[in-house]
C-alpha cells in the first residue's frame, strides 16, 4: 500500500504498525497463551492449591504477564509499546529463571507451570515467544512506525 492509499483509505492501517500483519499473529499467540495460562492457573488454584502453591501461583503470574502483553501489543501508542516491552522482558526473565530453577530444584515443582523446564509442556513456545516479541517490538519502536524518528533526526517533515 502506498502512502497516498493510506491517506485516502481511513480503514487501512498505516504502514509499519506493530499490530498489523505478522504483529496480528504474534498478538494471537499471546492471546492463546493468556487464555490457556489463565484457565490452567484458575483450575489449579481452585481445585488443589495446597498440592503445589508455588507452581500454581507462578502459573497465575504468567497468565497476568501474557494478558498484559497481549493487550499492550494490540493497542497503538508509546505507552502501550513500553508496557508491552516491560511485559515481554518480564516474560523472558521469568521463563529463563523459572525454567532453570525447575531443573535445579525440582522438589519445588511437584506440578509444572507454563514456564517450568523452559516451557516444555507447551512445546517450548514460552521460551521462543518473548524473543520473537522483543524483536518485533524493537523493529516497531515508537517513531519508527510514523517516521517521526526520521523527522526528529533530520529536522525535516
Amino acid at each position: 500500500m502506498t502512502d497516498a492509499t493510506a491517506e485516502t483509505n481511513p480503514v487501512a492501517p498505516p504502514k509499519g504498525r506493530r499490530n498489523s500483519g505478522l504483529g496480528r499473529v504474534i498478538i494471537a499467540v499471546y492471546g492463546i497463551f493468556a487464555l490457556s495460562a489463565s484457565v490452567r492457573a484458575g483450575y489449579q488454584l481452585a481445585s488443589d492449591f495446597s498440592a503445589a502453591p508455588e507452581p500454581y501461583l507462578l502459573s497465575a503470574f504468567a497468565a497476568v504477564v501474557y494478558i498484559v502483553a497481549t493487550v499492550a501489543l494490540a493497542v497503538p501508542g508509546v505507552r502501550a509499546w513500553w508496557t508491552a516491552l516491560v511485559a515481554v522482558l518480564i516474560e523472558l526473565v521469568g521463563v529463563i529463571a523459572i525454567g532453570a530453577y525447575s531443573f535445579v530444584a525440582p522438589e519445588h515443582f511437584p506440578e509444572s507451570t507454563v514456564w517450568s523446564h523452559f516451557g516444555e509442556g507447551y512445546g517450548y513456545v514460552p521460551m521462543v515467544l518473548p524473543i520473537i516479541g522483543l524483536i518485533w517490538l524493537l523493529a516497531h519502536r515508537p517513531g519508527a512506525e510514523t517516521g517521526a524518528h526520521d523527522t526528529a533526526v533530520t529536522g525535516r517533515d
